[in-house]
């Protein structure tokens, strides 16, 4: 591995590391308001804001409608995906467990990618899945059992 991959793979984990963090948060919100749908609210609309400003502050442009227009549909569903998470996350993880939580969050994200992957889904290039990236999925969904039995 270059260091430039070795950077983005830390980068990587430090942003996986933030997901039982944002978890707890969110979750912790919604007992307080009393209402999960509430409390991912507030998360969209916080992380909606942050954006606003560092958009303003780094001087990023918005596209014209003509250029954004020229995206794909289902491109727009990120928000949805990115809605769902959230409060699933919310809902499940306080009754999983920090650590339940996300290692089934991981069996479930690797094993969604060895799928977009083989057949070079949303824009990915294709990596056809092979015995070994099998194996490592398989080691995952292990990790997740070792982790969620009680």
């Amino acid at each position: 591995m270059s260091t430039w991959q070795v950077a983005v793979v830390l980068g990587a984990v430090a942003v996986g590391a933030m997901t039982p963090m944002q978890a707890g948060i969110n979750a912790s919100l919604a007992r307080h308001i009393a209402n999960p749908l509430s409390a991912a609210l507030t998360n969209t609309v916080v992380a909606s804001a942050c954006l606003v400003v560092v958009m303003l502050v780094l001087r990023v442009p918005l596209p014209g409608l003509a250029v954004a227009a020229r995206a794909p549909w289902w491109s727009y569903c990120g928000g949805l995906l990115g809605a769902s998470i959230v409060l699933g996350a919310i809902v499940l993880a306080p009754r999983l467990g920090a650590a339940a939580y996300v290692s089934s969050l991981i069996v479930g994200t690797v094993l969604s990618s060895l799928l977009i992957d083989h057949f070079g889904l949303l824009g990915f290039r294709e990596q056809p899945v092979s015995a070994v990236r099998l194996l490592g999925g398989a080691l995952v969904v292990v990790g997740m059992v070792l982790v969620v039995r009680r």
